[in-house]
């Protein structure tokens, strides 16, 4: 049966009263860069635990607090959300307020399954309200401008993909004890509605690669669990989510490819790499060498391998495109739309990994 096409959002002018579901992890960064844009106001925080969500609107200087979105709905006046809960409430929870005319930008990924973010696709466009998915290295300008060079077919006809996203967080202590802190120890835990590294940084690996390079047609996974702690629990977290996934693709434009993505690769912090090769040259990111220019060889550069830099422009934040949207209605990227098609590929994933076949998407 068709969907009827999504009603156009309405534009407003005036400032954008903006609530913050969820105080934990990222929550912090999304109040100060929201509170960097002008005409943006963030004007309540919700979150179950009293202590937290108190600490966090001293911290930020947010006026209200609420335990609950139903809380949050009944009484506050606002008219966009952010959403930086654990995965498993992200679905329900932008539903919720896409079903009260709430602009919504939620946090990676978008759901905890392909199915749960069509539904969230569905609510938007009924809701006729911005949506977005935050995909926080579209913020990079050298992956905007690789996209745009891919897309001039300056390299030609694509051939070949390579792309990891690298972290060391469980061998060493980078970012503090893991066995410790909850922020980290639920990103173990599937109980706790984590998909492991496939779901916390493969979506985002997974967007780098495609975003400029296409759809990806098939996809063959291997996921692994490696022992991490005596009976592989630590108090209510039991370690079961995936430490490690590695996938062999294949493009809608017959490109080939590899994505793999661990948090077990020490000496990496938090590393994204890419390179795209194609008929007339290649191009590639590192962004532990730099997130605002790219190299390049191609054309008679080619002959000598000669690789070169290329500066990019700087490109606007999500947070910044979102409030954008919402003040002019026009719908910017990446929104649910985008969140769920990635999704799918999370999702081939997981059934390639458990059947040990490639899937097609």
């Amino acid at each position: 049966m068709p969907t009827a096409a999504p009603r156009p959002p309405k534009a407003r002018s005036k400032t954008v009263r903006l609530a913050i579901i969820g105080t934990g992890g990222m929550a912090g960064n999304h109040a100060r860069r929201y509170q960097e844009i002008p005409g943006c106001r963030v004007v309540a925080a919700v979150d179950v635990n009293q202590e937290r969500v108190t600490a966090f609107a001293a911290e930020h200087k947010i006026p209200s607090t609420y335990n609950s979105v139903d809380e949050l709905l009944a009484h506050a006046e606002f008219d966009a959300v952010s959403i930086v809960t654990p995965d498993a409430f992200h679905a329900p929870l932008s539903i919720q307020c896409l079903r009260a005319g709430k602009h919504v930008l939620c946090e990676k990924p978008l759901a905890l399954n392909h199915a749960d973010a069509k539904k969230m696709v569905a609510a938007a466009q009924k809701a006729g309200v911005i949506n977005m998915v935050n995909l926080s290295y579209r913020d990079w300008p050298a992956i905007q401008g690789v996209a745009q060079l891919i897309a001039s077919g300056k390299i030609g006809e694509l051939r070949h993909v390579e792309a990891n996203y690298l972290q060391s967080w469980l061998p060493s202590k980078i970012w503090g004890d893991w066995r410790t802190t909850p922020a980290w120890l639920w990103r173990l835990s599937t109980q706790h509605g984590s998909r492991g590294v496939l779901g916390d940084v493969g979506v985002h690996i997974v967007d780098f690669a495609t975003f400029p390079a296409g759809p990806i047609t098939q996809v063959y996974c291997k996921l692994k669990t490696f022992a991490k702690a005596p009976g592989n629990r630590v108090g209510e977290y039991v370690l079961d989510a995936n430490d490690s996934a590695v996938m062999t693709v294949e493009f809608a434009n017959g490109a080939l490819g590899t994505i793999h993505t661990t948090r077990w690769s020490g000496g990496h912090a938090n590393r994204l790499y890419l390179k795209i090769s194609g008929t007339l040259g290649s191009v590639e990111i590192d962004s532990e060498k730099s997130t605002s220019s790219y190299r390049l060889c191609r054309g008679a550069d080619l002959d000598t391998a000669t690789w070169k830099d290329v500066a990019c422009k700087p490109t606007p934040c999500n947070y910044a495109r979102f409030i954008k949207s919402i003040r002019s209605g026009v719908q910017d990227q990446p929104d649910f739309a985008r969140g769920a098609a990635v999704q799918k590929i999370l999702d081939a994933c997981i059934t390639s990994n458990a059947t040990g076949a490639p899937v097609r998407t």
